[in-house]
């Protein structure tokens, strides 16, 4: 994802942990009024978030799954807020980081965290490993979707009759039935205890007429593989244990040092902040309020939303925070999976079809507020969240002071990053990475590097340079570390070192400082992977966010691998699959789903030195990377210089999830006009114009993945390898004799 130039530099960062509902709704509030001069970053460990009211009719058949979930990156376009595909397992309070798994930690003036709960399961024996927890949902749907798919004769066990417990097993038994036998072990004396007794008595009722047994007063003791044993001795077999009870927060809030409840929930005042961190908020199932604990459920998630967002603006703007008091009671809406649904309040309990028509009508129009996103320009032209207070040291002082400096910005050398913002940002790389890998040939100071090229091998050099095509810096890094040194790769080399050129966005020196931090981490954690090292570089400001690398490797004299080298009777193999452009383009509409984006992500982020060492083994003789000029393109880059034909095979045309949506819907790259006049290489273009994945041979590929000719007799034993290394290859064309020098490309 790629953000619009900001109107104003940025001075503060802002970081949301989490795309829980305050958070989602949040957001859409933040891209009708943006915080102005504040870079706001959402941490999610995914793209679509399961909206949990709807959770129940989605397992049951009822939703469908975009229907059922916030596409978080959609929501994040929308914004203009950077979303960074990663999971927080902790928090630096003391120098206000956040801590991620795998990947370099990400700075904050501000943080807000909204990652929901998860069931507690910690102090049962086998429940780790053979119990499956209703939270996150996505693991829950993870385990769920096979038992849908299979449709074997199984029986389910739900450990918790709370409303999630009872909703869930009524769910699983409706989707599933005749297949799916269900039975429910609760600790406690009665179902639904948080609600009133004639609630429980109607759900008892309708868990009979399903034909699901409810084993009351039965604390789980033990998980097995086959089933559950309870404190009383009873075992209960079953092939699947799902586990609904009583939230828990993850251990790393406490650890952190936030101040915490009892249960290790945020202790927050009712301004949403941590009671002993103020720069800290915390908002949904992860948060309690200090003397007003409530019960763990979505409805407070998304009543908190407003109250976080006032306050997140008040506090950038240094002005008074206000209190939140959440109400005591709220309507609760149970469906039944059966058209119906159990209104629940005090001592009401009504069961009616007309409950779940306003219950499905509730809840479609809360999602509507993230599938029907407003116009970028129908918002009013005030409404930018301007900033009016000012007194030192605050947001405003600061938006001050870099307006006046951005007017005043010279050009040329003078336009670089400073010193100091460069040695802060070059300190904490030698941190994370360690002194013998990071720039470690720039420890003196020195403008040059130099480096000894080892004996009886030739040096490969070439540079590459890309604007940011994805708001997180970190990724964008390894993502444009791996598109120059593709072509490293391509010619059989082995990496050994590059220098880059940082093209920064302006902003206040502490901002500036962790975007290079973040590009830098990136670039560094994926030439490490290679063996390689970043000798250094130089920096500049500018509009965008822009690398560009100069690449080098070795390769012993004679063996390289040129684009040129395609024979008669060999096959033509790709090694990944093509669409970035179009999705990308679509991205930036607000027309392609979180999953499309995170499945290109995932091919991008793949290596092409593992494939193109597998390449030559199998006796590849012309190899290149697809990239700007896209699949036809760069194919007829390797058909001309060696005057053979390539026979293509569109059906084994391997493409990115959504690309074929997209293409069809007309989002195009801008580029793909240019590409395109490549069809005068194609014998037979205009008898394929109007096959589904024709547009896609012309899409500019980045990070694409790499092109290269085998003898025809090593293709299944290549394919196999490839595939074995987590390669998605597909042979895609078998080359012949030359008919038309002009146009040496029939489709078939």
């Amino acid at each position: 994802m790629t953000l619009e130039k900001p109107t104003t530099p940025f001075a503060k960062d802002l970081v949301l942990i989490g795309g829980g509902h305050s958070h989602a709704l949040m957001l859409r509030m933040m891209g009708m009024k943006p915080l102005e001069g504040v870079r706001v970053t959402l941490i999610s460990d995914v793209s679509h978030a399961p909206y949990s009211g709807m959770l129940p009719g989605f397992i049951a058949g009822f939703y469908t799954y975009d229907e059922a979930h916030i596409d978080l990156r959609k929501l994040c376009q929308f914004a203009g807020v950077r979303f960074v595909f990663a999971t927080a397992c902790g928090l630096d309070l003391e120098n206000k980081r956040v801590i991620l798994e795998d990947r370099s930690p990400i700075g904050f003036d501000f943080v807000s965290i909204n990652i929901g709960s998860t069931p507690n399961k910690v102090d049962v024996a086998g429940a780790e490993k053979f119990a499956t927890p209703s939270k996150p949902v996505p693991n829950l749907l993870e385990k769920w979707e096979p038992i849908v798919a299979d449709e074997k004769p199984a029986k389910a066990i739900i450990v918790g009759a709370g409303a999630g417990g009872v909703e869930l097993s009524i769910s699983m038994k409706k989707r599933m039935e005749p297949h799916l036998d269900v039975e429910i072990v609760h600790s406690g004396d009665e179902i639904l205890e948080t609600h009133n007794p004639k609630v429980s008595e109607i759900f008892r009722e309708i868990l009979e007429e399903r034909g699901i047994e409810v084993h009351t007063k039965e604390r789980v003791t033990e998980v097995r593989e086959d089933g559950v044993v309870c404190e009383s001795g009873t075992e209960i077999k079953g092939d699947h244990v799902f586990w609904v009870t009583n939230a828990s927060p993850p251990k790393w809030l406490a650890e952190s040092g936030l101040k915490t409840d009892k249960r290790g929930f945020v202790l927050v005042s009712q301004t949403l902040q941590s009671v002993t961190h103020p720069f800290v908020f915390a908002a949904g199932d992860v948060a309690t309020i200090e003397g007003m604990p409530r019960p763990k459920s979505g409805v407070f998630a998304v009543r908190m939303a407003k109250p976080l967002w006032k306050n997140l603006q008040r506090i950038f703007a240094d002005r008074p925070l206000l209190n939140y008091k959440p109400q005591k009671e709220f309507l609760s809406l149970i469906g039944t999976a059966t058209g119906k649904a159990v209104a629940s309040r005090k001592l009401l309990a009504w069961k009616s079809a007309v409950m779940w028509k306003w219950k499905d009508h509730i809840d479609r129009k809360f999602m509507r507020k993230f599938s029907d996103l407003p116009k970028m320009g129908d918002a009013a032209d005030d409404a930018h969240g301007k900033v009016t207070k000012s007194d030192e040291g605050s947001l405003p002082e600061v938006l001050k002071e870099l307006r006046a400096r951005s007017q005043m910005r010279c050009l040329g050398c003078a336009a670089k990053v400073g010193s100091s913002v460069l040695s802060k940002a070059l300190a904490r790389i030698r941190e994370e990475h360690g002194e013998t890998n990071a720039l470690s040939e720039f420890d003196a100071g020195d403008d040059a590097a130099v480096f000894t090229v080892q004996s009886g091998q030739q040096m490969v050099q070439t540079v590459d340079y890309l604007p940011a095509l994805v708001a997180d810096p970190y990724d964008f890094g390894r993502i444009a570390t791996l598109h120059c040194f593709s072509d490293i790769f391509a010619m059989g080399a082995t990496a050994h070192s590059g220098l880059v050129t940082a093209l920064l966005p302006f902003g206040s020196d502490r901002v500036t400082e962790e975007t290079l931090f973040q590009v830098l981490s990136g670039m560094i954690a994926t030439l490490e992977d290679s063996g390689a090292k970043l000798f250094g570089g130089h920096t500049a400001e500018g509009d965008v966010l822009a690398l560009g690398i100069t690449c080098n490797g070795t390769i012993a004299p004679g063996t390289e691998l040129k684009k040129g080298g395609i024979k008669r009777g060999q096959v033509v193999i790709l090694t990944k699959p093509i669409g970035t452009g179009t999705l990308f383009a679509a991205e930036m509409r607000l027309e392609a789903k979180g999953r499309w984006i995170d499945n290109a992500l995932e091919s991008m982020l793949r290596t092409n030195r593992v494939p193109a060492g597998i390449l030559r083994t199998h006796g590849a003789t012309a190899c290149t990377d697809v990239t700007g000029f896209g699949l036809i393109g760069h194919l007829l880059e390797m058909l001309k210089p060696s005057k053979v034909a390539a026979h293509f095979d569109m059906t084994a045309l391997p493409i990115l999830e959504g690309a074929l949506e997209t293409s069809a819907a007309g989002i195009l790259s801008s580029l793909h006009t240019q590409n395109a006049v490549a069809a005068n290489g194609i014998v037979n273009a205009r008898n394929f114009a109007t096959h589904e994945k024709y547009p896609l041979l012309f899409d500019p590929q980045t990070s694409g993945g790499l092109l290269a000719s085998i003898p025809a007799e090593n293709r299944d034993a290549c394919l196999a390898e490839l595939a074995a290394m987590g390669v998605d290859a597909m042979c895609v064309a078998e080359i012949g004799e030359l008919e038309d020098a002009d146009s040496p490309i029939v489709l078939r």
